[in-house]
C-alpha cells in the first residue's frame, strides 16, 4: 500500500539534503512538460584521437543545454553517448537518453561546483541510511544486518574510521574524522565521475554504497537490494501498489545508468 511503502527514510532525507544544498527538488523530465524537439540530423559520429572526445551530428558537434561542446572523457562514453542520438526517432527525447543528460549535467552545472556537489556527497554519510537501525522486528533488524554490516565493515577498514550506528529515525551525528575521510575518498573530483556518484548517493541515500558500488565492493545488484531493504521488507507484508512500482522502476533507470556512467569512465 502506498501509505505503508510509498515512502522512505531514504527518500525523506534525501530531499533534506538537497534543501540544504540549495538544490531543486526533483522534477518530471522535459520530454513530458514540453513538446519534444524535432529529430535534426541524421549521421552521429564520434571524433578525437584522444580525451575529449566529440560527439558530431552531422559533423557539428552536439552541444549541451548552455550551448557548450559535448565533449566526453573516454571513448567509451562517448560511443555510448553517440549511440544514444542515433537510436532517437523522428523526435529527441531526453528521457531516452540518461547518459546524455548526465554528461550535460557534469558540464553545465558540476563542473561549476565541484566542491558543494562533494560536499553534498559527503552530507549523506553524516546521515547515511546505512546507520540507521530498526528496533524490530527482529526479521528487518536481520535483514539490515545482512545487507549493511559487510559495507559498514568495508568502509570503516577502508577509510580507517568507526561509524556510530543508531536504532530508529533520531538523528546520528558521525565524528568529523568520518565526514573527513569520507570528504578525502571522493578526490580529486572529476565532474562526470562526482554526477555519477551524487545520482548512486541521492537514489540510495547512501554515500557508503555508492562508494562501495564504484570501487566493486559490491555489485549493482547487491548495492540495490541494501538501499531497499527496509521498503521491501514492508513490501513483503502489505504489498505493492502500481504508483510505487513504477516509482521504483524510474529509480532503477536511473540508478543502473549511473553505474554505467561510472563503468564508461573507467
Amino acid at each position: 500500500m502506498t501509505s505503508k511503502n510509498g515512502g522512505s527514510k531514504r527518500d525523506h532525507r534525501g530531499d533534506l539534503h538537497r534543501a540544504a544544498a540549495g538544490a531543486p527538488p526533483p522534477r518530471l523530465t522535459d520530454s513530458l512538460t514540453k513538446p519534444l524537439a524535432r529529430r535534426f540530423y541524421k549521421e552521429v559520429t564520434v571524433t578525437g584521437d584522444a580525451a575529449p572526445f566529440r560527439v558530431l551530428l552531422d559533423g557539428r558537434p552536439a552541444k549541451t543545454p548552455k550551448k557548450r561542446v559535448l565533449e566526453l572523457p573516454t571513448k567509451a562514453l562517448a560511443m555510448a553517448v553517440a549511440e544514444e542520438w542515433r537510436a532517437q526517432g523522428e523526435r529527441i527525447d531526453p528521457s531516452r537518453m540518461p547518459l546524455t543528460r548526465f554528461a550535460n549535467t557534469a558540464i553545465d552545472a558540476v563542473a561549476e561546483a565541484l566542491e558543494p556537489v562533494a560536499r553534498d556527497i559527503t552530507g549523506y554519510a553524516g546521515s547515511d541510511l546505512l546507520c540507521y537501525r530498526a528496533e524490530g522486528p527482529e526479521t528487518l533488524v536481520r535483514l539490515q544486518a545482512k545487507h549493511w554490516d559487510p559495507v559498514l565493515r568495508w568502509a570503516g577498514n577502508v577509510l580507517g574510521v568507526q561509524f556510530k550506528i543508531g536504532l530508529g529515525v533520531m538523528p546520528v551525528a558521525q565524528p568529523e574524522s568520518v565526514l573527513t575521510a569520507v570528504a578525502a575518498a571522493l578526490t580529486p573530483h572529476d565532474a562526470f565521475r562526482l554526477t555519477g556518484l551524487h545520482v548512486l548517493t541521492t537514489l540510495t541515500g547512501s554515500a557508503l554504497l555508492a562508494l562501495a558500488l564504484v570501487r566493486g565492493e559490491v555489485t549493482a545488484d547487491a548495492a540495490w537490494a541494501a538501499a531497499h531493504v527496509d521498503e521491501d521488507y514492508q513490501i513483503s507484508l502489505w504489498g505493492e501498489d502500481y504508483e510505487a512500482a513504477a516509482r521504483r522502476l524510474a529509480r532503477r533507470r536511473e540508478f543502473d545508468a549511473a553505474c554505467a556512467l561510472l563503468c564508461l569512465l573507467a
